[in-house]
């Protein structure tokens, strides 16, 4: 083999790194989120993140959107829609989660994500589906469910975690709705300028939460995970997840998608000392075979 076919083929598995990337990213957010859960309050958390990565992105972006502002000024409702549901319903409902579930749970919720796209997709797109990616909703529907319960039904009727499950459920359903808003409407707009008009609707939309709830003051215990939910999972991760798009293409990143609900296990099991138990491993298993089989084509 060549030296320049050998580098080939480097940088062919190099690539690879992209996606487990902007995953591993997101898992150690949810772990991230759930060790904040006493040092900050969710809506805060959910403000300083988004205004601090809209101070880091506007010597970059606020150029292009003033010289691009006759084509963004038509979309700015839309854009507004975006960011209430993908930055302050999401976040704000998935930070308030954490107060009453485990991370682990909400890794295995948040991969639910492509389940809930399809069911919208149904009914908003009116897009057909494949009878393959129908069973395997179903298959998922019924591991989340088994998660949910801990593998009993009567823990619907108690059980403080059932309260966190329902919230994290309703941000992923808001979430996929967020996406498949995204899909409808086809922006015409450059992916940076939309993310960052999206972040600015978000942080103004976090104003009126704020004078109701109030807002935590930033100290040296709760300035970390604000920095760090501000920076990589705000930031860094999208712009990793976009290049691995560009570099393997969309149904080939997806796939790496569902390697967060274990990485953030292990993240959560190292860090937090949460165990994995068998309605995990069940409902666990049960939710990413729904998704495999979504997948396939």
């Amino acid at each position: 083999m060549s030296s320049a076919d050998h580098s080939s083929l480097m940088l062919h598995r190099y690539v690879y790194l992209l996606p487990l990337t902007a995953v591993l990213v997101w898992a150690v957010n949810i772990v991230v989120t759930r060790y904040a859960v006493d040092l900050i309050s969710p809506i805060s958390i959910s403000f300083y993140r988004w205004l601090i990565a809209l101070v880091v992105l506007t010597p970059f972006c606020l150029p292009k959107v003033i010289r691009r502002w006759v084509d963004v000024r038509p979309h700015l409702l839309r854009l507004a829609v975006l960011g209430f549901f993908g930055m302050v319903c999401y976040q704000g409902l998935a930070y308030t989660a954490a107060h009453y579930t485990t991370a682990t749970n909400m890794g295995i919720i948040n991969a639910f994500i492509p389940i809930f796209s399809i069911l919208l997709s149904l009914v908003v797109l009116q897009i057909r589906t494949s009878a393959m990616a129908l069973f395997g909703s179903m298959i998922s529907i019924i591991g989340l469910g088994y998660l949910v319960t801990q593998g009993n039904i009567q823990q619907l009727l108690h059980g403080q975690h059932i309260i966190g499950d329902l919230l994290m459920i309703l941000a992923v359903m808001l979430y996929a709705g967020y996406g498949v808003l995204l899909q409808h409407w086809k922006i015409a707009l450059p992916l940076s300028i939309m993310l960052y008009m999206q972040i600015c609707f978000a942080v103004v939309l976090h104003l009126p939460f704020l004078l109701y709830f109030g807002l935590d003051a930033l100290n040296a215990s709760n300035l970390p995970p604000v920095l760090y939910a501000a920076l990589f999972p705000s930031i860094v991760a999208p712009l990793v997840w976009m290049m691995s798009i560009q570099a393997l293409g969309s149904n080939k990143s997806s796939v790496f998608l569902n390697l967060a609900p274990i990485f953030t296990a292990i993240i959560a099991y190292i860090f937090l000392k949460e165990q994995w138990t068998t309605y995990h491993s069940i409902g666990g298993i049960l939710v990413l075979v729904g998704i495999l089989l979504v997948q396939k084509k």
